[in-house]
């Protein structure tokens, strides 16, 4: 979705889960942990491209590597598949200890036939419920062309962070917010928040030159 849009980097915050945005799976779909034998089908999720999914294999392979090889076990452990009623995975999403303090959501994925069906809620809240009150505030990283799913997560509780700088990378929330009101139903658009990320966050983002989320 969105080939036409930028790929620009937007940051967001949950302080809280609101409860009234969560909802049950479909029927006939479940959620799982990724098995080990499956690393593949979960360094293809977010391309819905089968040529895409190749040419940045590597990059996922180097992101894999550089985040979570060295905690392996816990990976296998936190990355969920949505699944059909094939066990077929169809979406994936997990969170994760960022720079080891920082909650974070990571690869939120629905693949592009499975969109619509209510499948992609249900999975964020059987993310965002897995966690405690400890675990939050929670973050992510977005971008434009997921316009969608930034409804959805405004929905859950977050905001967009409007700090220019987010660890080693450019906040791009100024460029991005014509191209949401473009993208967006007005009411959603009207809908988003934003504020300030706390100090505690950015110094944890600038201890690591590896984006871990």
């Amino acid at each position: 979705m969105g080939n036409d849009i930028p790929d620009k980097n937007l940051f967001m915050r949950c302080p809280a889960l609101n409860p009234k945005a969560v909802s049950d799976l479909p029927d006939r779909y479940h959620v799982r942990t990724c098995r080990r034998n499956e690393l593949s089908i979960w360094k293809a999720m977010p391309f819905d491209d089968p040529k895409a999914a190749e040419e940045y294999q590597a990059c996922m392979t180097k992101y894999f590597q550089d985040v979570y090889a060295q905690k392996e076990s816990l990976f296998f452990e936190k990355c969920l598949f949505v699944c059909d009623d094939k066990d077929t995975p169809v979406g994936t999403c997990f969170a994760w200890k960022a720079h080891e303090t920082i909650t974070t959501v990571h690869w939120y994925k629905v693949m592009k036939d499975y969109e619509g069906k209510g499948i992609g809620r249900a999975l964020l809240s059987v993310v965002m419920k897995s966690l405690s009150l400890n675990d939050y505030p929670v973050y992510l990283h977005t971008q434009p062309s997921s316009f969608r799913a930034i409804k959805l997560y405004t929905d859950f509780g977050f905001a967009l962070l409007t700090d220019s700088i987010v660890g080693n990378r450019k906040n791009d929330l100024e460029e991005c917010l014509p191209i949401l009101k473009a993208h967006m139903p007005k009411a959603d658009f009207e809908k988003l928040r934003f504020e300030k990320a706390p100090d505690i966050f950015l110094e944890a983002v600038k201890s690591s030159e590896i984006e871990q989320f």
